[in-house]
């Protein structure tokens, strides 16, 4: 793997000279604007496919560089992109077995992106030769310090070759349809296999309700598009094998186990797009927060902010303008949690098509003279002064288990209720624990636990083979470990255990879960903890026993009150604690304020306003007020990193308001010791 080296954060965005190839006074215009602007890095060439290659064969490259030449002079970085995103129509006429085929055997027609299939060789052999085209004119120009394949890589296609892919992929994992049977369990309905032929993707007119097969196609779709990344990539890494790889990812995407398909990028980046404006601006914080730590956390390494916007988008139900100061405030945002650049989508508005009102630095006006553009100004002014973190890693000593293929397993588990609401129970418990002021990262079950001193883990509903041993071993070894229902119910081909939930946690927890009462969404129960207070839950409610468990609270409603709904089981040096039930927030809130100074877990900032966020990142720590109102924040012993203040004490912040302190030693957190 190559890794990304900028010396510098980069600044810029998404930028498509090849739709103004008629108007070369605007590339010289761009050129200024984006020198004004403190831009310093642009990804160019994205989905220009048409403009690179507009007839079969036939390259028209000198475009480009002339493109990349002016940016060089201009001190600008270009990240190099592939068009593989989406096909010339020339393409799809000529070849239409590129184009995905629908669940139930339709082809698509020409249009939209993404409409190809990762498995076609005609598709792969377009690509791999447009790409070798593009490393062999441009791998060594002066501007270009990256590749950017593709975009943002989703969706599937159920087309013959995919169908022949998918029973390879069964075969190599299964070995037998014995093995496979039974781990499907398909004698139930009768549908067991007796040829491999039989088996198909998930369709509406053919098989949906074998869980085991939604679950093995869905890690198909992720194998595939991770092997076709490998071989666009194949070209790129022979022909350039100083440039990194990367390609764009999304914000909660479930499409993909982004966990494998980082493996085959040399660093993570990532598309940014929170709802400002819509609703409680602390919960729309707290989402892209933890979309920022899921990146970073992916490669345990810097990511890039590939896009956001600076200043609305199209596609929401209703596109917010961001408000006075919260340009700069998210931008932080992302660098305080790993990122190194702040880019966007787009850098000039297109003139037509789906996306001409979607935000741009540069506004249809054309010039500087826009509230937009100023905001962007100040984050190309601030950037540089930040340049100490650049390439910095906050050192989390708690981590949020995130697991795709648990998600997946989750969605299609059909009982005790259709909506699990498993991500807003992640969630839930990813703002309590940043309310504590602490950094986290977001891990999935084939992560390493070693470093972590608290793993939070709600709605762990399937363990795949080794990971209850692996939890086993992170508590008895001294960590804290937190679970929530349904905990430990399937195995990885989605068959339940046998021998009483939660499976092969059960020792580890102390606990057995003999049923589970699913709650309408207007219904609630009561937890009533040890010491008297009361809080409310709802969704689902274990019925759980204590084995070895210490119970802290018990149901105080129907007829499980006075059952165990929160227990701590001490084994070894660590404890396992196990939530029975959907707490409300101020449970949460109270509960990791226990646990995390007894996982010896020191916060960045302690007592935390709400909706003011506190990270470190190196030796700087990031105090981001997206409160919507004034706020009073204890700030850390250092010096501010903007004004060479001594900090300490009680500060005010203003509404979008931010603090950036260099803390005065690196023992100050024991995070990071």
């Amino acid at each position: 793997m190559t890794e990304l080296k900028l010396p510098f954060f980069g600044h810029g965005g998404d930028y498509n000279p090849d739709q103004w190839l008629d108007r070369p006074d605007i590339l010289e215009e761009d050129i200024r604007l984006m020198k004004l602007a403190g831009c310093n890095l642009m990804s160019v060439g994205i989905f220009a496919w048409s403009a690179l290659e507009p007839e079969e064969g036939h390259f028209t490259l000198d475009w480009l560089e002339g493109v990349l030449d002016r940016l060089h002079e201009a001190g600008i970085s270009v990240f190099l992109a592939t068009p593989s995103g989406a096909r010339p129509a020339w393409m799809s006429q000529r070849y239409p077995e590129v184009l995905r085929v629908r669940p139930d055997g339709t082809r698509n027609l020409h249009g939209g992106r993404h409409n190809h299939c990762f498995t076609s060789p005609v598709y792969r052999r377009f690509v791999q030769r447009i790409n070798r085209a593009l490393a062999e004119r441009f791998g060594k120009h002066p501007a270009v310090v990256g590749w950017h394949i593709s975009n943002e890589y989703s969706g599937e296609c159920h087309c013959a070759l995919c169908q022949g892919a998918f029973r390879a992929f069964l075969k190599d994992r299964y070995g037998t349809l014995d093995a496979l049977n039974h781990a499907w369990w398909t004698g139930f309905w009768s549908k067991t296999y007796t040829d491999w032929e039989q088996l198909h993707s998930p369709s509406p007119i053919g098989e949906e309700s074998i869980h085991g097969l939604n679950l093995a196609w869905k890690r198909f779709v992720t194998h595939q598009t991770v092997d076709f990344i490998r071989a666009e990539a194949e070209p790129l890494r022979a022909l350039t094998p100083n440039l990194p790889v990367t390609t764009n990812l999304m914000e909660m995407f479930g499409g993909l186990n982004y966990y494998e398909l980082a493996a085959a990028l040399d660093f993570a980046s990532f598309d940014s797009y929170p709802r400002w404006g819509h609703g409680e601006a602390e919960q729309t914080a707290l989402g892209a927060a933890f979309n920022y730590d899921w990146m970073r956390s992916l490669k345990q390494k810097p990511f890039a902010l590939m896009e956001s916007t600076p200043s609305q988008v199209n596609w929401h139900e209703v596109c917010k303008l961001k408000k006075p100061g919260m340009h700069v405030l998210s931008s932080l945002q992302a660098v305080a949690h790993g990122a190194d650049t702040v880019q966007y989508f787009q850098w000039r508005k297109s003139r037509g098509a789906s996306e001409k009102f979607h935000g741009a630095v540069v506004d249809h006006v054309g010039h500087e003279h826009t509230r937009t553009f100023r905001d962007v100004q100040a984050v190309g002014d601030l950037l540089p002064r930040l340049k100490e973190v650049l390439g910095a890693m906050p050192g989390a000593k708690a981590a949020l288990m995130f697991d795709a293929e648990n998600r997946w397993a989750l969605e299609d588990c059909q009982g005790p209720r259709r909506d699990m609401r498993h991500d807003e129970t992640v969630l839930s418990h990813y703002r309590a624990l940043k309310r504590q002021g602490i950094d986290l990262d977001i891990i999935d079950e084939t992560c390493s636990f070693d470093k972590y001193r608290l793993i939070a883990a709600p709605m762990l509903y399937m363990l795949r083979p080794g990971v209850g041993r692996r939890l086993e071993a992170f508590v008895r070894g001294g960590g804290t470990l937190v679970c929530s229902c349904p905990t430990g119910r399937v195995d990885e081909d989605d068959l339940c255990f046998l021998g009483g939930f939660p499976g092969p946690l059960r020792s580890i927890l102390g606990i057995w879960a003999e049923e589970t009462d699913a709650l309408y969404d207007d219904e609630r129960n009561g937890m009533r903890t040890a010491d008297g207070r009361v809080y409310t839950c709802g969704t689902l409610c274990d019925l759980i026993h204590a084995e070895g468990a210490e119970t802290l609270a018990t149901y105080t409603d129907d007829f499980y009150a006075g059952m165990p709904c929160v227990t701590v089981n001490r084994c070894g040096a660590g404890r396992a604690y196990y939530i029975a039930t959907c707490p409300d927030a101020a449970f949460l809130d109270d509960f990791y304020g226990t646990i995390i100074p007894e996982a010896s877990i020191t916060p960045v900032v302690c007592g935390l306003p709400e909706g003011v966020q506190a990270t470190r990142r190196g030796n700087t720590a990031f105090i981001l007020n997206f409160s919507g109102t004034a706020a009073e924040v204890a700030l850390p012993q250092g010096v501010d990193v903007l004004t060479g203040e001594i900090t300490g004490g009680i500060a005010a912040l203003p509404v979008n308001g931010y603090r950036i302190i260099r803390l005065k030693s690196k023992g100050v957190d024991a995070q990071n010791g």
